[in-house]
């Protein structure tokens, strides 16, 4: 029987986790990225529940993840004068487990590299499906066809826009734009204890500016309407920054002196995507941020992870028939994959009035963040996983 073959799209979290399972069933798998290596480094990401724990024990990363997870991060807002005005806990922002994109990244391409192949420094130009596959076209290597395409390219999606139409369709902007930059971890020594971390926040109205523990990582968050700017621009990109926060009082001027010299800058809106239908369409599927991405919104990398796993058992179980596994993807994941349209972290953290700062402080503080916690981690667990790798094996 000849092998199914998959090109994915992105090697951040989604592609790579997708890979994972791939490889292991049989199919010949290739992974394109823009990005001439895998990126170091970048923000925390998180896991909670049983759910994620399960699909990460299966892929037998569970144990490396906590090894070289950070530590528990609280936010502690404070007040133009320096006095807290609130405390955003370390578990509400990292879940059960958090670590950074890129060593996560790291620990998934290391159990991918050598089953699969990977084309850096590449993307994807143009897909044309046919009866036989889908034929690529890329930005720097021949075109060639494959029997299916999965985008795992983020919420701006290249296979998303190629397949279904500009971005504009489905992505939602939710008035907001946000910054990091510097060193990742807000103060966490990788060689060094597990402790509790601390990063200081102040706002304005519509404005957010966080510093960690180390004082070499800053986040910024802002009101906006959508922006038009070059995404390959970072100085023009610092320059709005500075922009947005000109006149900010408290630490800002001091955060803005520090910002100079810190690299790793990276700019973004706030974007929910909303699909019109499933993640599929024809030979084509979307994982991850590109199908059910909330920038910031909390479930992200739970989300891309459980619907890799969900993708590949889906295809295994269908021996590569992608009319039976995309259709039993979406069911699975549309249910799921709720939770991600249910937050706006932009409003969450950067109220646009004062009273709406006090009413977040008072919130955090109150018996309802507690009840907002508990909803956070029960939807993270709001689905019947199916253990595919022992239905494969009995199948075979």
């Amino acid at each position: 029987m000849r092998t199914t073959s998959v090109l994915i799209s992105g090697a951040s979290i989604a592609g790579p986790a997708l890979a994972y399972w791939l490889q292991r069933y049989g199919f010949a798998v290739t992974v394109v990225e823009r990005a001439p290596e895998l990126r170091p480094g970048g923000q925390a990401v998180d896991f909670k529940g049983a759910t994620h724990r399960t699909v990460l024990e299966r892929m037998g990363i569970w144990d490396e993840i906590h090894r070289r997870q950070t530590g528990k991060t609280d936010m502690v807002l404070e007040d133009a004068e320096g006095r807290e005005s609130a405390v955003i806990s370390g578990e509400f922002t990292g879940g059960d487990v958090e670590i950074l994109r890129g060593d996560l990244a790291e620990i998934l391409y290391e159990r991918t590299a050598e089953g699969c192949e990977y084309l850096f420094g590449n993307s994807i130009t143009a897909l044309r499906e046919t009866d036989a596959g889908v034929q690529v076209e890329f930005e720097r290597a021949p075109a060639r066809t494959f029997d299916l395409v999965v985008g795992c390219d983020g919420i701006h999606s290249r296979v998303r826009a190629l397949t279904l139409g500009p971005e504009s369709e489905f992505v939602k902007h939710l008035g907001y734009y946000y910054c990091t930059a510097g060193a990742a971890g807000w103060g966490h020594d990788p060689n060094g204890p597990r402790r509790r971390n601390r990063s200081v926040a102040y706002n304005e109205p519509g404005r957010l500016a966080v510093r960690g523990g180390n004082k070499a990582a800053h986040m910024y968050m802002f009101a906006a309407d959508v922006l038009e700017y070059d995404r390959r621009d970072e100085a023009a990109q610092r320059r709005l920054l500075a922009e947005a926060f000109a006149g900010a009082v408290g630490p800002v001027p001091a955060m803005m002196a520090e910002l100079a010299d810190l690299d790793s800058f990276y700019l973004d809106s706030l974007g929910q995507v909303r699909m019109k239908g499933g993640y599929t369409k024809g030979r084509i599927a979307l994982v991850g941020d590109s199908a059910y991405g909330n920038t910031l919104g909390g479930f992200g990398t739970g989300l891309a992870v459980v619907g890799a796993y969900v993708l590949a058992g889906e295809l295994a179980l269908a021996d590569g028939d992608h009319t039976v596994a995309f259709a039993r993807y979406d069911e699975a994941m549309k249910r799921y994959a709720k939770i991600a349209g249910k937050s706006n972290a932009g409003r969450f953290l950067a109220p646009r009035t004062a009273r709406g700062i006090r009413m977040r402080n008072w919130f955090v503080g109150s018996r309802l963040f507690d009840l907002m916690l508990k909803y956070s981690d029960n939807a993270a667990n709001d689905i019947d996983l199916r253990d595919y790798p022992a239905l494969v094996a009995a199948e075979r």
